[in-house]
């Protein structure tokens, strides 16, 4: 398996978004989800339309796998593509996969997904490691720079130490900066 690398730059971001976007919005949520949840793409595949969706067809606040996973907060912009998808369907049934294959009534595949991305990528100039794992570090490494808790990362990606998440999300020494610890009494 080739090791890919995060998307840091955000107006390529941007400029994958549009593209997905205007190609499909099927795709656009894919990318959308997996950059701002941090999410396996095999559990972004097995979302159902129940996961993201309240009874009144409206995004929900969190989105539950399982169980055994914690609950994952749907920011502004996956609400907003959500949104979009909704009203682009004509119906919805609580079962039904959120990224159904135009071929049959499943779910699409990894292959497939890996190729959206990759086209995508491709569209923007991105010629490098870029796969479907890259929405998971895309989400990881923005996350990071942005202030989240390196602590909440290494939980989320289930990682033993805050080494291999550093290194995991892509992050070079550089970017690391000196700690801004505001306490103002």
């Amino acid at each position: 398996m080739e090791y890919v690398e995060p998307i840091r730059d955000l107006d390529q971001i941007r400029g994958i978004k549009q593209s997905l976007k205007k190609r499909s919005l099927r795709d656009y949520l894919l990318f959308t989800l997996g950059i701002n949840t941090g999410l396996r793409v095999s559990h972004l595949l097995e979302l159902r339309m129940k996961h993201i969706t309240d009874e009144k067809a409206q995004p929900k606040e969190f989105l539950v796998i399982s169980d055994n996973e914690p609950a994952i907060y749907l920011n502004k912009s996956a609400k907003q593509a959500i949104r979009k998808y909704i009203k682009e369907k004509t119906t919805i049934r609580s079962e039904e996969h959120v990224f159904l294959s135009n071929y049959n009534h499943q779910a699409i595949t990894r292959q497939q997904a890996y190729r959206i991305i990759r086209r995508a990528a491709t569209d923007v100039g991105i010629h490098g490691h870029i796969g479907t794992h890259t929405l998971r570090k895309t989400f990881g490494y923005h996350a990071f720079i942005q202030g989240v808790s390196l602590s909440l990362l290494e939980e989320r990606f289930h990682h033993a130490t805050p080494s291999e998440t550093l290194h995991y999300i892509g992050v070079k020494q550089e970017e690391i900066g000196p700690p801004l610890i505001d306490v103002d009494l």
